[in-house]
């Protein structure tokens, strides 16, 4: 399984926005330096982050985006599930329309128990767990999808 670009973006924002201090209000043309990421793609992002629900938003002179609260708990499986939508559980690996345990594709009965492997574990990683991997210097956050699909 490969996230999209912009679930890469907004895993590495989302654990950028937990290595802040809490409640600190960042820019999203801030954001997208430290990450070297594109700033109007990653705005778009960071919006969509908000509508779902992760972010806390606001406008003005002291506007910007920051973790909500209780997002540290949040699992990669919130923000890829948020990303990608629920077309990432039901997907089929070869991109038939129709793929399900009925009519199944040629990988479907291989895939699908490493498919559940891949979400259980998105599930159980939170960002403040990547956050503190990432302040200790165990992960660069440019490294970090690669970094993910290696362990």
């Amino acid at each position: 399984m490969i996230f999209s670009r912009t679930s890469q973006y907004a895993i590495q924002a989302m654990i950028y926005l937990a290595t802040q201090p809490s409640g600190k209000r960042l820019l999203s043309r801030e954001i997208a330096q430290s990450l070297g990421v594109p700033s109007p793609y990653l705005s778009k992002i960071l919006q969509d982050l908000s509508r779902g629900k992760l972010l806390h938003s606001s406008r003005g002179r002291c506007g910007g985006f920051s973790l909500r609260a209780d997002a540290g708990k949040t699992s990669l499986l919130d923000v890829v599930l948020l990303t990608e939508g629920a077309r990432m559980d039901r997907e089929c690996l070869l991109g038939l329309k129709v793929c399900q345990d009925e009519t199944a594709c040629p990988l479907h009965r291989k895939w699908k128990p490493v498919k559940k492997e891949i979400l259980a574990s998105l599930g159980s990683v939170t960002l403040t767990r990547l956050a503190q991997a990432v302040q200790s210097g165990q992960y660069r956050l440019a490294d970090l999808p690669l970094a993910l699909s290696r362990r």
